[in-house]
């Protein structure tokens, strides 16, 4: 192909991948945009993005689709020599060799690769929740009121479940220590509120296109975007599905927009939260526009015994590279940054 930020895109995520901490994904990037730079196989799958430029490339998160692509078919067990050259607990990966099998299945697999690719990408990562989890708690100690919780673009919800799962912060913990689900985290900063009664009386998630954690191919295309060589989140995330589907969760299709003018206003006797991870920045300017509309019309209703609250962990406004954890809090709407945090919730710098 002619356009050069194809291979540029693939390299700038190679090395984003290294920085957090999965060098497979890089190396197996770097050798997909050699390939790409060679004329071979993988341009096939890159099609629909020939003439894509920079931003369009990040915004559809191309060079994840790929390695979500190749990771799905690992997962299915129909290209066991692909799987063979993967990273398992306990056992290295040569990127080098891996590659050559991937090439092979681009090949041979390339119409189901390239459907893969039609969907954008959905995690669902459960760390999250340790970084989103102490501005609810903070929430239920400003408060002293308890809780409805409202997620947007929730995926498959697992972060509905933050209060079911144990967390260290640090030199002190908070959940059930019996909990299925537990995390850690490098906290620094002081400790959060873990001593703030917390009861959550409503929760409910919405998602333009859900996960459905009972079909098993919707399921595997969520296992298929944690990265392979990253064992403890692979592990943590079966157990939040194990979890969530013991639980029955479900989440709405719907937009985030409409949804929250219809399930969210707040009501007298609880907080009502409002919260998202890593999804605004995915948001066209026309629905970020409309959507801050609607949470400002929510937190203009909201009262002393009716409050408010809209929890995000985005990047920081002025600053894509960084991740940060805000609340806004109405009657009053005072808004602050609660932390800096980590992507998938390896650390967290906290503010508050």
């Amino acid at each position: 192909m002619d356009n050069p930020e194809l291979s540029r895109s693939l390299r700038l995520q190679a090395a984003s991948c290294r920085n957090l901490g999965s060098p497979f994904h890089g190396d197996l990037l770097d050798h997909a945009a050699e390939d790409l730079e060679a004329g071979g196989p993988v341009a096939a799958v890159l099609t629909p993005w020939a003439q894509a430029d920079l931003r369009k490339l990040f915004d559809d998160a191309m060079p994840l689709r790929l390695l979500g692509g190749l990771h799905d078919l690992v997962l299915s067990g129909d290209v066991p020599a692909l799987a063979a050259t993967y990273p398992r607990s306990g056992r290295g990966a040569d990127a080098a060799l891996a590659w050559i099998a991937a090439r092979a299945a681009i090949i041979r697999h390339q119409d189901r690769l390239a459907a893969f690719m039609t969907h954008e990408p959905q995690t669902n990562e459960v760390r999250r929740s340790v970084c989103l989890a102490p501005g609810l708690l903070t929430l239920a100690q400003e408060t002293g009121l308890p809780m409805r919780t409202f997620e947007i673009a929730a995926s498959a919800g697992l972060n509905l479940n933050w209060d079911r799962y144990r967390y260290r912060f640090g030199d002190v913990a908070w959940g059930d220590p019996a909990a299925r689900v537990a995390m850690d985290t490098e906290w620094t900063g002081g400790p959060p509120p873990v001593d703030a009664p917390v009861e959550v009386i409503a929760r409910a998630a919405c998602d333009r296109r859900p996960v459905d954690l009972t079909d098993p191919v919707q399921r595997r295309r969520l296992l298929a975007y944690i990265w392979p060589d990253q064992f403890e989140r692979m592990d943590r995330i079966r157990s939040a599905i194990d979890l969530a589907l013991a639980l029955e969760v479900t989440v709405e299709a719907a937009d985030a927009v409409a949804w929250t003018a219809r399930v969210a206003a707040p009501q007298a006797g609880a907080v009502t939260v409002l919260y998202h991870s890593v999804f605004w920045q995915y948001m066209p300017a026309d629905s970020q526009a409309a959507l801050a509309r609607t949470i400002a019309e929510q937190g203009a209703r909201a009262r002393p015994d009716a409050p408010f609250a809209w929890l995000r962990m985005e990047p920081a406004p002025d600053q894509m590279t960084n991740m940060e954890v805000r609340l806004t809090l109405w009657p009053g709407g005072q808004d602050r940054v609660l932390a800096e945090v980590h992507p998938h919730g390896a650390w967290v710098k906290w503010l508050n």
